[in-house]
């Protein structure tokens, strides 16, 4: 673990993920209600002389159902804080061009008459849409007709020119882009940026998003990476004007191996193609000589650096700069000789940070959850390494409860990670949160099974066309190597999950041979047809299931069909079950965790349906937070 100077408070240490050992005068333990009390710290950038960060702070409320916001600016310097009345103007503007004369923005604009009300006349009050190709929702959105379009402003005239004018494709990118999507060239005379230029069942079925430049002189649009016909996103240039972006190779694989590439005159160069990882994202250093990006390794999210090449014959070497037991998530910026970067912990929220990039140490900026922290007895979390029944070492996650005596037995847990190729690193959720779990008085098992990135590609790749195979065994080969201890009471195991975790307990439930007592699935997929003929992104279940449950030629995914659908072995079930599910989940649809309810149901074992309609694959509501972690627990104490 990277040191940490010493000008931090003692309380300040429960940010390091520390074990309870080291909070002697701590007496209470996370609850739901206290984790909902727990601030959520962005940075939203540096401020124009860049001696501060300007970061918003997030403050749930339980009882208005709603969130409050703050903005602080924090001296980099000292770490002195100052809540900010009014920030426009402070933090660097990056959709301002070079030259100060115009600003980009994006805004929403109709092209397509899909609502009835829209098509017939005199039908204002109908409630219908017609479509006539796929791409008719997405995430948890129903397709109006409507995009996003970038404009720029002329800031002395304030007339307004849509760049994209008359096109029917998104920039930013739906469902989750934003103004990254977007930016102006070095010398103000082009704008750079995303999108999918794609439509229908096209656009359902592909991941080819490009990088197109629009000169303003000739409102002539280029695409630099048609070549590509996988991903292309994060365009971003230097201090001397060179473009770097990411990109995957593969088409139709959203999880493939993440690239940065830069451009040296017309040649493309790939700075990462020769490293066995994936890129999160990355940010240039101030001489525009290297790259920072932050990416997974062994169950931790770290920062790394690739200075650039003198060819594309002599490729740099990939260097890590911070390793220890949490993650870094983000790169804010760098000043002198320093990166701001965000951290966080299985035992603790993001916060800001800065990191010396000659002594290799890192300094907390904000300490805006400290103070609860200090007030918690906090579990310990340890790293175990596992060897699966083929051979592996398996990285494992365990997280001990406060207080962890190894003289008494605890239930234990069985965590199956989403994705299915998401780290597994040390995240903190809001949602699925080991702190209140283990708080709660449950071991909690967490393996880094394959298909996750952080463990080389091959591992990260064992996962697609393979859901029931080599990750089921090694849940259980995790399960059984914890509990072999003394202290794992064997008759109190569960497994719990979301999404392909979800999915993994459902199959888990055919599968298990009683080694587990109860099951919680959220958002699971339960079978593979119906979750072909319904999920949005067509490009997904074409390459990790294989393709259309009807080609009977396509071997991969008729054996995925056959041994991997959890509903085939829905017989084998015989072990309670909770099914929590979103009605605005589009991506696993309501009818997966339906069909899980009623076979449970009808197989006479106990069972619950946890209905959130206004949620979509998440839950983000703060009380139906309280709700999902009140019955989560309530299920638990029932059945385990």
């Amino acid at each position: 673990m990277m040191q940490v100077k010493t000008w931090l408070t003692i309380s300040a240490l429960a940010l390091l993920g520390l074990s309870a050992n080291n909070q002697a005068f701590a007496s209470e333990v996370m609850t739901p209600e206290k984790l909902w009390e727990v601030k959520r710290v962005s940075p939203l950038g540096l401020n124009q002389a860049k001696t501060h960060v300007i970061y918003k702070v997030t403050i749930p409320s339980v009882e208005n159902n709603d969130f409050d916001n703050k903005v602080y600016q924090v001296s980099i310097a000292d770490g002195s804080t100052q809540l900010l009345e009014n920030y426009q103007g402070v933090v660097v503007d990056k959709n301002l061009s070079p030259d100060g004369s115009k600003r980009l923005l994006h805004e929403t604009v109709t092209l397509e008459k899909v609502l009835a009300s829209d098509i017939h006349d005199s039908l204002d009050a109908a409630n219908a849409y017609v479509f006539d190709d796929l791409d008719y929702r997405h995430w948890d959105t129903w397709n109006d007709g409507s995009y996003n379009h970038v404009f720029y402003q002329d800031l002395k005239t304030e007339n307004k020119i849509d760049i994209m004018a008359d096109q029917p494709f998104n920039t930013p990118l739906k469902p989750f882009g934003g103004d990254e999507d977007y930016i102006w060239g070095p010398e103000s005379e082009n704008i750079y940026y995303v999108s999918k230029k794609l439509q229908g069942t096209a656009y359902v079925t592909s991941t080819n998003t490009d990088i197109y430049r629009y000169n303003l002189a000739s409102k002539k649009t280029t695409n630099l990476t048609a070549d590509n016909p996988g991903y292309d996103k994060s365009p971003a240039f230097s201090s001397t004007g060179q473009l770097a972006f990411l990109r995957m190779d593969t088409p139709g694989y959203e999880a493939d191996k993440n690239d940065i590439m830069i451009m040296q005159g017309k040649e493309f160069i790939n700075l990462t193609a020769h490293w066995n990882g994936t890129v999160g994202s990355f940010k240039w250093s101030l001489d525009g000589e290297k790259i920072y990006f932050v990416a997974p390794t062994q169950g931790t999210i770290q920062l790394f650096q690739v200075n650039l090449p003198v060819s594309s014959r002599n490729l740099p070497t990939v260097m890590q700069l911070t390793s220890g037991q949490y993650d870094v998530n983000g790169i804010v910026g760098e000043v002198d000789g320093q990166l701001i970067i965000t951290r966080n912990s299985m035992n603790a929220a993001k916060e800001i940070y800065r990191f010396d990039l000659e002594d290799k140490q890192m300094t907390a900026l904000t300490e805006v959850n400290t103070a609860m922290y200090a007030d918690l007895d906090l579990p310990t979390v340890k790293k175990r390494m596992v060897t699966t029944q083929d051979g592996q070492e398996m990285l494992v996650w365990v997280i001990y409860p406060p207080g962890f005596d190894a003289d008494k037995k605890y239930p234990t847990l069985l965590y199956a990670q989403g994705g299915p190729q998401s780290p597994l690193s040390q995240f903190y959720s809001f949602r699925w949160n080991f702190q209140l779990m283990a708080s709660q008085g449950y071991i909690i098992v967490a393996p880094n099974r394959r298909g996750m990135p952080g463990h080389g590609v091959a591992w990260n790749e064992a996962i697609s066309k393979d859901w029931g195979g080599g990750a089921m065994q090694d849940y259980l080969d995790a399960i059984d190597d914890v509990a072999k201890e003394s202290y794992v009471d064997k008759d109190r195991l569960g497994a719990i999950g979301a999404s392909f975790g979800g999915y993994s307990v459902f199959y888990l439930a055919g599968h298990h041979e009683k080694r587990f007592k109860t099951f919680i699935s959220h958002d699971g997929v339960f079978d593979f047809r119906s979750m072909y003929g319904t999920t949005e992104e067509l490009f997904f279940v074409n390459h990790d299931l294989g393709g259309p449950y009807w080609d009977q030629d396509n071997a991969a995914a008729q054996k995925g069909y056959a041994e991997f659908n959890p509903s085939n072995f829905v017989a084998n079930w015989d072990t309670p079950m909770l099914v929590i599910h979103g009605g605005k989940d589009y991506r696993v649809p309501i009818g997966q965790g339906i069909q899980a309810f009623q076979a449970a149901k009808l197989l006479g074992l106990k069972s619950r349906l946890l209905y959130f309609p206004e949620e979509n694959h998440w839950v983000l509501n703060p009380q139906n937070g309280i709700v999902w972690q009140r019955e989560f627990f309530r299920w638990l104490e029932e059945t385990l």
